[in-house]
């Protein structure tokens, strides 16, 4: 079986993008709502498309969380890639569950990668939200502020630059919404009777935001790493892989640095196997928000250069992995999600292994 070379337990590859190259195949109808149902979207839909009153058009992605790996966001943003206007998605500054549920921070490297796919960022922040009736003190059904954000897609309607350039301006006032933040949820608390996570902490990461963009950039990239290092080191049974894990660090000219875990490496002469497994234990295939998770990856891998490892360049070879804990039924709609899946993967040029 091939190895990493040297037999290295730890593979720590480095990469560049120069720019993003990819045609999406699965294109689902996104429903069409007037700006003036903003509201109605967010509760109806995680990916739609938004009308203005000049008959204008953008693609809208919401993110529940700010942190990636909660509730796919990554499959959000893929539904709205194939539209052809702007493409916009919304990401509270943090979000608090209160103190039985999680509180997950922006990081700056979620903005980042959104400037390299040519998405603009509106940054937001909860202003609503309910009492869970299953925990003492856990919020459920939060709702971003929407007088706050139509402000920003009236202005980022008029925003004549790019998603780089306005991304990092919403950056510039992040303390501005976390503050924002910050007193809708201390208003939540007092309302609802729920204690929220400590204000306090709150505090320090808005100190952080006040800080300015590098300081911002340094916290999240240390946070990053260490996640990237704690995901490094936990084995995952449940997506059934066999080779080796790989930290793959990701810089672009944009300034982007992106820390990814990839899930098997595997190494063949000159060419390196980048492998994103996806598994489902109780079905045929996975669902198609992980697939869309996987190929959100796949946009980045197929798009790579100057692929390295200890100095030594690889030629880059993306694969979508699948697994599954029951047997593959040939049902309709299972062999349409694969020939769509292979037609995308052949246009784009990585694998799929099911």
């Amino acid at each position: 079986m091939p190895d990493s070379p040297g037999g290295k337990v730890a593979v720590h590859i480095h990469a560049t993008i120069e720019g993003i190259q990819y045609q999406p195949f699965f294109e689902r109808k996104l429903n069409e709502y007037d700006i003036s149902h903003l509201q109605e979207a967010l509760q109806t839909d995680a990916s739609f498309l938004l009308r203005f009153p000049d008959s204008s058009q953008v693609a809208v992605s919401a993110w529940v969380s700010p942190k990636r790996t909660r509730s796919y966001p990554f499959a959000r943003v893929y539904d709205t890639y194939g539209f052809q206007g702007k493409k916009i998605t919304l990401i509270p500054v943090y979000k608090d569950e209160g103190f039985d549920g999680e509180r997950d921070y922006l990081q700056w490297d979620t903005v980042s990668l959104m400037s390299l796919l040519g998405v603009y960022v509106i940054l937001g922040f909860y202003s609503h939200a309910e009492k869970n009736p299953h925990y003492p003190n856990k919020i459920t059904r939060q709702q971003m502020d929407i007088k706050f954000l139509l402000e920003q897609f009236h202005a980022v309607m008029n925003y004549r630059s790019d998603a780089l350039h306005w991304n990092l301006v919403q950056t510039e006032r992040l303390a501005e919404i976390g503050r924002l933040a910050c007193e809708s949820y201390r208003v939540i608390s007092e309302r609802t009777g729920v204690k929220m996570h400590s204000f306090e902490a709150v505090e320090k990461r808005l100190a952080v935001f006040s800080a300015g963009r590098e300081k911002f950039i340094s916290f999240s990239r240390r946070m990053a790493q260490e996640a990237q290092e704690r995901e490094f080191r936990t084995v995952q049974p449940k997506e059934n892989l066999k080779g080796k894990k790989a930290k793959i660090t990701i810089l672009n000219y944009l300034g982007g640095e992106y820390h990814f875990t990839c899930d098997e490496v595997e190494f063949y002469e000159n060419r390196l196997l980048l492998i994103e497994g996806k598994h489902s234990r109780d079905a045929s295939l996975p669902s198609l928000s992980d697939i869309k998770d996987g190929l959100l990856k796949m946009i980045l891998y197929a798009n790579l250069k100057d692929v390295s490892l200890d100095g030594t360049k690889y030629v880059p070879q993306p694969m979508l992995k699948l697994t599954t804990g029951e047997p593959l039924h040939e049902t309709p709609q299972i062999m349409e999600t694969l020939n769509i899946l292979l037609r995308e993967a052949r246009t784009n040029g990585f694998r799929v292994k099911i």
